[in-house]
């Protein structure tokens, strides 16, 4: 590896079409652009301070992953106004499983439809209601 002092090489990379085999290197600073990544594969990584925009991300999966302090925003399909927006396209549903989650918050997001199965939900809460007490009185009646 090279020493961090010493100034990186810079690879431009345009309008070609390659496969990049990166092996223990350091990417520090990397902009990808209009790229194409099917089948792309990061195992082992570091990567904080991502930032994913405007991002066909379907079928991604994320494992074994920490993500303390991500913050996941605007998901789901272009809105009304965005040049690829079409009102008759529905997002496939999302899957969250053995996701670590104590402490997250949920703003502004439609739950519709959205099975909870399995999952401790001691002290959460929706609009300021404990979810537990809740299900205790649904469950007493």
């Amino acid at each position: 590896m090279e020493n961090p002092a010493s100034k990186p090489e810079v690879i431009i990379i345009k309008e070609t079409q390659k496969v990049l085999d990166v092996k223990c290197a350091v990417i520090d600073g990397t902009t990808l652009e209009q790229v194409m990544m099917n089948n792309a594969s990061f195992r082992d990584v570091c990567i904080t301070n991502l930032k994913i925009e405007d991002a066909n991300l379907s079928d991604l999966e994320i494992r074994y992953a920490q993500l303390g302090g991500a913050y996941i925003h605007d998901i789901g399909m272009p809105p009304e106004g965005h040049p690829a927006y079409d009102p008759d396209i529905k997002q496939r549903p999302l899957k969250f499983e053995n996701c670590y989650l104590a402490g997250s918050t949920i703003t502004n997001c439609n739950l519709s439809n959205v099975e909870i199965e399995d999952c401790n939900l001691s002290g959460m809460k929706i609009d300021g209601v404990e979810v537990a007490e809740l299900l205790r009185i649904f469950r007493q009646r």
